[in-house]
């Protein structure tokens, strides 16, 4: 800046003749002084601290919140201060969210396996866990070629509690995914899996899987994506804040990356608008607090 230079120069060429040459005024260079040397307002301390706040929880996301989760983030750390103010800040600062992109559709449901009926009918707000579990698949570019993600959600706190990556959106896919979730969450009986049309999710092997365990198989309508809104919002998620921001050198760098977001950011970390933004394994410690709590 023109008025640090003058000052550090000052002792060497005198004030007015540098103002003179970079053509600014003396009185200008003594008000940007007197401003240097006032110790800031407790308004300007604060706002200054809420500014590293901003960056650090923009940062922390690696650049996806808006003020919204970031205004979050602040009320958790003892910050009163509106999501409006937060808004302006973050204007000033230049820092947005990461805007979606459109996702092409993976599903295929041209095939003459047998389709089950809509049971969960975008009934999608779940009391307890392991009721509700949604799946879906999506795709991943690396300059070896395409991998396939297969997810499976927990409805009750927006969790990823399965998920598999292959070079193929065969049924070992999803079935992999499928024996993931399984073996964490170990879901009693009752429990409705809800997916697509997709050929994978109406094989004979997965559906089989399903029967086995006890769990109720619901499939949304044909050509409504609606049906299956949260994990496909998971899916464009992950694409925004993270597929669509990394190049991939290779299909094991991708798998390596995805699975470190799902596990370090997205369920430990990341707020959720629909569970109070909280992050789907704080929302989950909460409520067995709470369990806990009311049983002792």
């Amino acid at each position: 800046m023109i008025y640090a230079f003058i000052e550090k120069h000052k002792n060497d060429y005198g004030i007015a003749m540098m103002c003179k040459v970079l053509m600014v005024s003396k009185s200008g260079y003594y008000d940007w002084r007197k401003k240097q040397i006032q110790p800031l307002s407790e308004k300007e301390v604060r706002d200054t601290e809420i500014a590293h706040q901003i960056h650090r929880s923009y940062a922390r996301s690696f650049g996806t919140y808006g003020s919204p989760r970031i205004a979050q983030d602040l009320a958790s750390l003892g910050y009163d201060c509106s999501q409006k103010k937060i808004a302006n800040m973050m204007r000033n600062l230049g820092l947005s969210a990461i805007i979606p992109k459109t996702v092409q559709r993976t599903t295929d449901s041209n095939h003459h396996q047998f389709i089950y009926p809509n049971l969960v009918k975008r009934q999608f707000q779940v009391k307890e866990k392991n009721k509700v579990w949604v799946a879906d698949i999506t795709y991943i570019r690396t300059l070896e070629g395409w991998v396939y993600l297969a997810s499976i959600m927990d409805l009750y706190s927006r969790k990823i509690v399965g998920w598999a990556i292959a070079d193929h959106m065969e049924e070992t896919l999803v079935d992999q995914a499928l024996k993931h979730a399984l073996a964490v969450r170990k879901p009693e009986k009752g429990l409705v899996h809800h997916s697509d049309r997709g050929a994978q999710y109406c094989a004979t092997s997965y559906t089989r899987t399903l029967k086995e365990h006890g769990i109720k198989i619901s499939m949304s309508r044909k050509g409504d994506p609606y049906d299956n809104a949260c994990i496909e919002s998971f899916h464009a998620t992950i694409k925004k804040e993270w597929i669509y921001r990394h190049r991939f050198e290779s299909k094991k760098e991708a798998r390596k990356s995805v699975e470190s977001y799902i596990v370090n950011f997205y369920n430990e970390r990341r707020r959720h608008s629909t569970i109070g933004y909280l992050s789907p394994n704080q929302f989950e410690r909460n409520q067995q607090d709470s369990v806990c709590q009311n049983a002792s």
